[in-house]
């Protein structure tokens, strides 16, 4: 069995006779009726049921073809990236929930220009962002250090093969809808917090206190919600006045301008930044990527 022949009986189920395969593909009618007896020879049944008005296909046909369909399919991905170097050009980011990095996520795909590319970006748990690097399935990964897990995520790099490179430091801002009612506040304090709900992000089975995307993570919080999915929270915000711990960067044209991000009292630095494999080199499009994380740095000060 070839690849040749499994083409060849693909271009006969397309056009519905032998005749009109053989014309498109440059070859005698006997010569292609040759190559197809040879094949069911080989395979044990008949593909195709000859008759005045045409082919037909048998059930085992149907089933041989489904098979061949996909040989030929992979084969041509195999050629069309190693043979004919025609391949896309893929990036992909993991990222804590931040829109600032969706955002830098959508201008480097604004700045590429390329007609033919495969982008990925994954707003997913801190565990998932380190792994995903680590696996290769993303380049870059978005996360924060504080001063509480800063020790036990830096063990986990190492472990992994992945080093973190810091891109900025920000203070913790209190983020909540306007319509809160301490959102015209100058500061707030976690006292003033305390009657209102805390929305975390659900680390999932990860949930170690080290792994929480949001600072205070050790804070006895009288109302918590843990949620996975941005626009849920933001739900939840304008639902039960609840609010989270933040950056303070905010993309007003990814989010809307109905939130607002205020400075808490009991501030603790977050340390923003990317992983990346140990000693490897970033890709051009990571280099983009990464210009345009680094242009939050004056937002964030």
């Amino acid at each position: 069995m070839t690849l040749q022949q499994l083409k060849y009986a693909l271009t006969i189920a397309r056009s519905g006779s032998i005749n009109e395969a053989a014309k498109q593909l440059f070859i005698s009618q006997p010569s292609l009726s040759e190559t197809i007896r040879e094949l069911e020879s080989e395979v044990g049944f008949d593909i195709f049921l000859r008759s005045n008005r045409g082919i037909v296909i048998t059930p085992e046909g149907e089933e041989f073809l489904s098979y061949a369909g996909q040989v030929t399919e992979q084969f041509g991905l195999l050629e069309s990236k190693y043979i004919d170097k025609k391949t896309r050009e893929k990036f992909s980011v993991s990222t804590q929930h931040y829109t600032f990095a969706v955002k830098a996520f959508v201008e480097t795909v604004k700045q590429f220009g390329m007609e033919q590319y495969e982008f990925a970006v994954h707003e997913t748990t801190t565990a998932s962002v380190i792994e995903n690097v680590k696996d290769f399935k993303s380049e870059i990964g978005v996360l924060c250090e504080n001063d509480f897990n800063e020790q036990v995520l830096n063990k986990m790099f190492k472990e992994n093969g992945l080093e973190f490179v810091e891109l900025f430091q920000c203070n913790t801002f209190v983020y909540l809808w306007v319509g809160h009612p301490l959102a015209k506040q100058d500061v707030i304090s976690m006292e003033e917090l305390d009657e209102y709900p805390c929305l975390s992000f659900d680390q999932g089975k990860n949930s170690s206190l080290y792994l929480a995307e949001e600072m205070k993570s050790t804070y006895e919080y009288r109302r918590l919600i843990k949620a996975n999915d941005r626009a849920t929270l933001l739900n939840l915000m304008r639902g039960l006045n609840a609010y989270t711990l933040c950056s303070g960067i905010i993309c007003e044209d990814l989010n809307g301008d109905e939130y607002v991000a205020i400075p808490l009292k009991e501030t603790e630095k977050m340390k923003i930044g990317y992983l990346k494999r140990k000693g490897a080199k970033i890709s051009h499009i990571g280099e983009i990527y990464v210009k345009e994380l680094k242009k939050y740095k004056e937002k964030a000060m």
